[in-house]
Parts: structure tokens; C-alpha cells; sequence
């Protein structure tokens, strides 16, 4: 299945009337647990913890900077990154979203808090303003698919981490959590959020040391789905190829999902013996950022809503295509109208394969109504610091 945008390559500052707009042009508009919620629920769906950065967005360079030259780019924009890109996906497709982070005392941090709480509904009660700190940045560019992004921040204090954990947005509230594992590293909450309930979906970074030890990810235990691109997965398991390697994963953990790029992504549940595989969705790519946050984001909703495996697989494939079609992380996160959208759009092409159309008929049940629906491709608001809060 295809699926082009028209808008590739066309990147101008502002995309809506309204210059003084944050995020809040993609809030939700689907609940994809209605039908599953009850009295006494965790009054979350999702908790996450992590490092918000404000992302400085170049666009519409024709290759990479050369040394010793100036380069200019024909668009730009500013959104919250690190992990804002996740709680930003999570909470456009409907889920209840809480993030514990620190945030500076700088515009920037204000910037970021009121983009997050006010803009995308995000729950911020287990975050902190640190007086004195300094928010971290991270300045990216985006050219021919790729992206080169340089990164400025410091570690928050100590304490500040201390209070996070132990504030009213404890993980254990939540039905899910997203962590982040690191080699050789525990991190306590995750074993107490799974000790109380909470399922916890985890990927993970570059293994830097080089050892890629799955007994070095000492919280793979508490966790419910692991999530690891193909090389990643080869690499801890020392299997040939990545379906084989998700196979040797649910030895450690109940659920393994392998993104596979351009092939798609293949899981397997370790509980049943069921597998699944869904080819990837061919778009132009123009800037990957946030895409892997966006198939968690994606993933995530569909084990919460119990979805099939499959169903989930190709979901959590649909959004990050749609993601990598826009430019940033957090800004590109799909909602459910450009959901709706996309999937009215793609019926309506000539020359569709069927059997790939019926691989997306569960969003028949899902998106909004036509009436309710945006025309698509979207040109989105690029939020700029300089604009500030309205009034």
C-alpha cells in the first residue's frame, strides 16, 4: 500500500492563521478504551519519565552543512523533544498521558510546559520547574530523509529526581508505562509500577559499550512487550535474522516486537506462540524523527484497547508513516483526524492493493466521522518561542 503527501519538500514557518497556536490542532478525538473503561480505573493510561528538550527544527536544506559555509534552510520550527515526542503521540491517539520531568526555569522550559499541558491535555503533576536550571536543547536538520541533530543539556539535581518519583504521579496509577532501558542500569520505579499492575513497554538505545548483554537489562523482567529495532534485536541475541531474534526474546519477555524499516515489523507472543508480521507502508520520508516513539505510541494503544496482534503491528506501522512525513518529532505526531483522514484517502486511490486495504479495515470502527475530518495531507502550526503565550 502507498500513500504520498502532497506537502513533500514544502516546509513554511507558519501553517495556520493563527500564529499564536500551539498543539492543540491535533487533540484527540477517538477514545480508544471507551468501551473498556470502568469505575476505579487508574486515572492514567500511561505514565512516562524522561528528559524534555526543546527541539529547534531546521527544514529544507538541500544536503548537509559544509564546513566553513553558511547554510540556509526554508523552514524551521520549535516543539518540546526527548520524551514529549512519546507523550505527544500517546495523547493524540486518546490515551490519558502523565510525564514526570524536570523542566527549566527559561522560556524554553515555559515554552515546553504550557506546549505539553496545555496544548496536547498532557498531564504534568508529577513534573518539576527547577529554579536555576537550564533547559536542555537539541537543534536538528532535516535533509533527504535523514536527519543530523547536536544536543546542549545538564542533568537535572539529584533531588529534583527524588522528589519525581515519589510524586502524586506515581507510575503505579497508570495502566501502562513506556521506559527506556539502560545496559547495566535499574530503575526502581519500573519494578514498582509492574509490582502494582502496570504494564511496562520498553525499547531501547544504542548499547554504546558494545557488550549487548540482555542480562545487562536488568528491567527486561518487569516487562510486559519489549520493542527493539532489527539490529538492536540481532545484536542481543546473536540470532541471523531479526524474526529469529524475536523468537529468542520472549525468553525474557512475554511480548518481542522487531520494527524491520522498510519491511514492516514482526512480533511474537512468547504466552501464546502467536506471530505476526506487517509490511511497512510506503511513504516519502522527510524527516524520521520521533517515528519510533510514534510505533510505541501506536502499539501501546492497541495492547491497551486488546486489540489482535496484527491489528496492533499495523496500527503502530500506519502511524509512524505518517509521522516521518512531516518534519520534527512531537509536531509530527498523527492524530485521529489525520487517521480518519488518511484512511478515507487511501480507498479512494486507484490501483490499491485489496489485501492490503484489508489489513486496515478495523479503523472502519474507529476514526471519526467524515464530516469531522480534516482534508488531508495537513499542513500543521510550527509553534516559534518568539510568538509566546496569546494575549
Amino acid at each position: 500500500m502507498t500513500a504520498s503527501n502532497a506537502f513533500a519538500g514544502e516546509e513554511p514557518e507558519y501553517l495556520d492563521d493563527d500564529r499564536g497556536a500551539t498543539t492543540s490542532h491535533c487533540a484527540a478525538q477517538v477514545d480508544p478504551l471507551a468501551g473498556l473503561r470502568a469505575p476505579g480505573d487508574p486515572p492514567w493510561d500511561v505514565y512516562l519519565t524522561g528528559t524534555v528538550f526543546l527541539d529547534i527544527v531546521f527544514t529544507g536544506l538541500h544536503s548537509a552543512p559544509v564546513r566553513g559555509t553558511e547554510s540556509w534552510a526554508r523552514g524551521m520550527g520549535s516543539s518540546p523533544g526527548g520524551v514529549a515526542n512519546m507523550a505527544t503521540a500517546l495523547a493524540r491517539l486518546g490515551l490519558r498521558t502523565s510525564l514526570a520531568a524536570a523542566f527549566g526555569d527559561d522560556h524554553y522550559g515555559e515554552y515546553c510546559w504550557d506546549a505539553l499541558e496545555q496544548g496536547e491535555g498532557i498531564d504534568l503533576s508529577p513534573s518539576r520547574t527547577v529554579r536555576g536550571w537550564h533547559s536542555p536543547v537539541t537543534v536538528s536538520m532535516a535533509y533527504e530523509g535523514e536527519r543530523t541533530m547536536v544536543s546542549h543539556g545538564h542533568e537535572p539535581p539529584a533531588d529534583t529526581l527524588f522528589r519525581q518519583q515519589n510524586a502524586p504521579g506515581h507510575p503505579a496509577h497508570a495502566r501502562a508505562a513506556v521506559a527506556s532501558l539502560t545496559p547495566g542500569t535499574r530503575n526502581p520505579w519500573i519494578a514498582r509500577a509492574a509490582a502494582e499492575g502496570t504494564r511496562i513497554f520498553a525499547d531501547v538505545g544504542w548499547d554504546d559499550t558494545g557488550a549487548w548483554d540482555l542480562a545487562g537489562l536488568a528491567d527486561l523482567e518487569h516487562c510486559e512487550a519489549f520493542l527493539p529495532n532489527a539490529e538492536e534485536a540481532r545484536r542481543y541475541t546473536g540470532a541471523d535474522c531479526p524474526r529469529a531474534a524475536a523468537h529468542a526474546l520472549t525468553a525474557y519477555v512475554p511480548l518481542a516486537v522487531v520494527t524491520l524499516g522498510a519491511e514492516g515489523a514482526y512480533a511474537v507472543d512468547g504466552r501464546t506462540g502467536e506471530s505476526a508480521e506487517v509490511p511497512a507502508i510506503a511513504v516519502e520520508a522527510l524527516d524520521p524523527t520521533g517515528a519510533g516513539d510514534v510505533f510505541v505510541a501506536g502499539f501501546v494503544t492497541g495492547t491497551l484497547a486488546d486489540w489482535p496482534l496484527a491489528d496492533r503491528l499495523a496500527f503502530a506501522g500506519l502511524t509512524a508513516a505518517l509521522s516521518v512525513q512531516e518534519f520534527g518529532g512531537s509536531l509530527s505526531a498523527p492524530g485521529w483526524s489525520e487517521i480518519g483522514a488518511w484512511w478515507r484517502k487511501v480507498q479512494s486511490v486507484d490501483g490499491q492493493d485489496p489485501a492490503a486495504l484489508r489489513r486496515y479495515a478495523f479503523l472502519d470502527g474507529l476514526v471519526p466521522q467524515e464530516d469531522q475530518v480534516r482534508p488531508w495531507p495537513l499542513r500543521r502550526a510550527v509553534p516559534t518561542i518568539g510568538f509566546g503565550r496569546a494575549g
